[in-house]
């Protein structure tokens, strides 16, 4: 009988491949495990094992795998079958999943090793310069990677020279399977069995009496011993007696002590005895109604205003659910946030938690991987963004999904694009677990859930402590400049509230949603503005590094002294960022110190902590943000909050760009007074009888939610319509406009149901590609699944059409 497995690809488009394994293999592999196969010429691929049989592919002769890498399985079934949906609601292949999904350590490299030929039959003489060079090399070692020939070389392109060698019958090819993940190890140190009876011990003491410093070594391993209760390490032991290594060494030589290593894991939280607390009464009721609100739903809405104490009511329902030995996974929508709700959970439940993002590394990520595959008690409690809803959980409870309204949730790029808070539901659905969706400002999807009874809702209408919402001022931008009333970009009220609340001790958040110094210039005489050669946009200029940069492919040229085009010198800058204001406000209150968080200033890995930790300490009067300081952070001594131009959130070409505003302003309003003393806010705005900004100063979220529920049902929106974006990519833009026609017609004839396009979207050119967008509406009374199989079979068709295959299509299922 002979035996297959059926395995799916990091590049595989959406199907399995069949590969034939031995009977001991077969009776050895399990679903979930990694398997190395050959695929294509002179490569091998991680792959993961989904299915196992005894028939052979019909179409093809099935390879031999080239080795198992896991002894048990790192993927679990709960995953697999997520991970199936999300590739069939999100329509992407199943390989593309399984490639984001997984931290990179897991996706093991292949590398193309060369090695010399042992019956060398060519004359040397034959060797050219390079090739002599790749063989000398060979001689000194066994064997050598394309990487360090490239380097040998000093050339981008050898494989030319390695052919060359190749077809003279010099080099051999093999493929290396390298995994990158690493365990860290810490050295320990131990005295030998036989020294631990007294009487040997007291012999050794004799021994080494002449020789103080190995004596002095002993006698503090022993107090060091009896201080940890435990193993000794090296470094602390070292420290310790004020000792150096070649002391222990000469112990080691002697046999006294011996060496060893333990695995350790990178990252470890301690508990803090001190940070018990008490709800209040509203709390306590609302944390009640969540408990009743489970028994009737399986999700939950806590709609609480902002400072409204939500983390509180999170970690005593988390405490519930430990005691049931259940998992709980906590989803935040940004890296920032994590900061400081890790520092409060960790001090309530010490290293029962795991923190998972991006700005971990592989190594970092692939030690939380494991803790929860193995339902470890160091990840009972997980905090992630997006990406850690697809972790290896076995038994969920609950999962917590803070900000819920947050666009940040949802995956661009690349592919799987999907939306975590609703992957997340998903996932709670196949471990039978509850879901609590967290917001001041709910998205109108999750609300009108509410509406239909579908999700449960709890409110929350009080600050934490009865302390006071803050108070909202409109500044009519207008009237201000028409009274000469403005200082750059601050009006006379903003700064005379800044300097009063400086002089009182206080702190000051400062909004304003774009980075860099202003969004373009523009030459006085002629008009010109310098745009990107690879992008159909403007390019932002950043007056600290004196360029313009843009913020779509990185291009970037010096900050020109006259117009590129007419050779005026009379050039200015339009429009502000954060950087601008950073500028204005340190020529304003020179004594003060002055902050900014945006993504320039947060690329490091501890980026957000170190600008978090020193607001909090009061070392930064001032901070100036973007949207990242939006929603989540708790400062005790802000008092004042200023908006300094409302429109730009206001004028953006998206139909939840009202719905976003009000979300936006109202969570940065949440920011100030957050204890004792009562929070001002200001928003600097030309609109100030604009429906949406009257919203926000009432803080009348339904008003905003019967408005704009109007509006998607009236214009087929969500939630009463479904969108599929189909954004079609090429460099020749006839080819595009020509290829999109016809895919736009096709759509329409086929699928009988409203379709918009094919439209070039704001930016039609981003890297030398140009773009243009078709936007399906499925109505919710239509059978979506059906609807998607036939877009795909019209996308199938499309890409055999010869003409049309280099055009790229991707698909983005609900895109907003």
């Amino acid at each position: 009988m002979r035996y297959f497995i059926d395995v799916i690809l990091p590049l595989a488009l959406k199907k399995t491949f069949t590969y034939e394994v031995s009977e001991a293999e077969f009776n050895y592999i399990q679903t979930g495990m990694r398997v190395a196969v050959p695929f294509g010429k002179n490569k091998i691929y991680t792959s993961l094992v989904l299915n196992m049989h005894n028939n052979p592919p019909l179409h093809y002769v099935a390879k031999q795998i080239e080795t198992i890498l896991d002894i048990a399985p790192i993927i679990n079934l709960y995953q697999i079958e997520h991970w199936k949906w999300v590739s069939e609601y999100y329509m992407c292949s199943f390989g593309e999943v399984f490639k984001g999904a997984l931290p990179s350590g897991l996706l093991l490299e292949s590398e193309t090793i060369i090695s010399k030929k042992n019956d060398l039959s060519f004359p040397i003489s034959d060797l050219k310069d390079d090739e002599y060079l790749i063989y000398e090399a060979l001689q000194l070692q066994s064997s050598i990677s394309v990487g360090e020939i490239i380097k040998l070389l000093n050339k981008k392109n050898v494989f030319p020279v390695i052919n060359g060698m190749l077809s003279k019958g010099a080099l051999v090819i093999q493929e290396e399977i390298k995994e990158t993940y690493k365990p860290k190890k810490i050295k320990y140190v131990k005295i030998q069995d036989e020294f631990l009876q007294k009487e040997r011990l007291e012999e050794l003491l004799l021994l080494v009496s002449k020789a103080k410093k190995q004596h002095n070594l002993i006698l503090n391993y022993f107090q060091l011993k009896a201080i940890e209760k435990g193993d000794v390490k090296v470094k602390y032991l070292l420290e310790f007696s004020n000792s150096s290594t070649s002391v222990l060494k000469s112990l080691i030589d002697k046999g006294i002590f011996e060496e060893f290593y333990l695995n350790q894991d990178r990252i470890i939280f301690e508990k803090d005895d001190a940070a018990n607390f008490n709800l209040s009464i509203s709390q306590e009721r609302a944390l009640t109604e969540i408990k009743e609100a489970n028994k009737k739903f399986d999700i939950t809405l806590l709609h609480g205003v902002t400072s409204s104490g939500k983390t509180e009511i999170y970690i005593k329902l988390i405490e519930e659910y430990l005691v049931r030995k259940e998992q709980v996974l906590f989803l935040l929508p940004e890296i920032a946030l994590t900061t400081q709700l890790v520092q409060r959970l960790t001090a309530y439940f010490g290293n029962q938690i795991s923190v998972f993002h991006s700005k971990y590394n592989v190594n970092e990520r692939i030690e939380v991987w494991n803790n929860v595959l193995e339902n470890s008690e160091k990840a009972k409690i997980v905090i992630g963004v997006r990406s850690a809803l697809f972790l290896p959980f076995s038994n969920l409870g609950l999962v917590i999904i803070d900000e819920e309204h947050e666009q940040t949730f949802k995956q661009q790029d690349p592919a799987p694009r999907y939306h975590a808070r609703d992957t997340a539901i998903v996932l709670a659905k196949l471990h039978q677990a509850k879901v609590l969706l967290g917001s001041a400002t709910p998205s109108l999807e999750s609300y009108y859930n509410v509406k239909i009874n579908k999700y449960g809702l709890v409110e929350l209408h009080e600050r934490y402590g009865n302390v006071a919402l803050p108070e909202i001022k409109i500044i009519d931008l207008k009237d201000k400049y028409f009274r000469k009333r403005m200082q750059g970009h601050f009006s006379d009220e903003l700064l005379e509230l800044i300097t009063e609340k400086l002089s009182l001790g206080e702190q000051v958040i400062l909004f304003q949603n774009r980075r860099g110094y202003s969004p373009f210039v523009e030459c006085l005489t002629c008009g010109h503005v310098p745009h990107c050669p690879n992008c159909d946009v403007s390019l932002t200029y950043y007056k600290f590094k004196n360029q313009l940069r843009c913020h779509y492919c990185s291009y970037s040229i010096a900050n020109p002294s006259h117009c590129h085009h007419c050779q005026s010198v009379d050039i200015t800058t339009k429009g502000f960022g954060t950087e601008q204001i950073e500028m204005e406000l340190k020529l304003l209150f020179p004594t003060k110190s002055i902050g900014r968080m945006d993504q320039d200033t947060t690329r490091g890995k501890y980026g957000f902590e170190k600008i978090i930790d020193a607001f909090k300490n009061k070392e930064i009067d001032i901070l100036i943000g973007t949207q990242m300081l939006a929603k989540g952070l708790h400062f005790d001594n802000v008092t004042l909050v200023g908006i300094l131009n409302a429109d730009n959130m206001l004028n953006q070409p998206n139909f939840r760009a009202y719905e976003r505003a009000f979300q936006m302003m109202t969570q940065v309003a949440g920011r100030a007074g957050r204890k004792e003393k009562k929070g001002i806010v200001l928003i600097q705005t030309y609109n100030p009888y604009h429906n949406t900004i009257q919203q926000v100063v009432n803080n009348d979220y339904k008003a905003m939610y019967d408005e704009q529920i109007y509006e998607r049902q009236n214009f087929k929106y969500p939630p009463f319509y479904r969108l599929i974006k189909l954004t079609l990519k090429h460099r020749d833009y006839e080819k595009l406009k020509e290829s999109s026609l016809w895919l736009y017609n096709v759509l329409v004839q086929q699928l009988h149901i409203p379709i918009l396009g094919p439209e070039e979207p704001v930016i039609s050119k981003i890297r030398n590609e140009y773009i243009r967008s078709i936007i399906i509406k499925i109505p919710t009374t239509i059978h979506l699944g059906k609807t998607k199989k036939t877009i795909e079979k019209i996308i199938q068709s499309f890409d055999a059409i010869s003409q049309y295959r280099s055009v790229k299509i991707t698909v983005n299922v609900d895109h907003y």
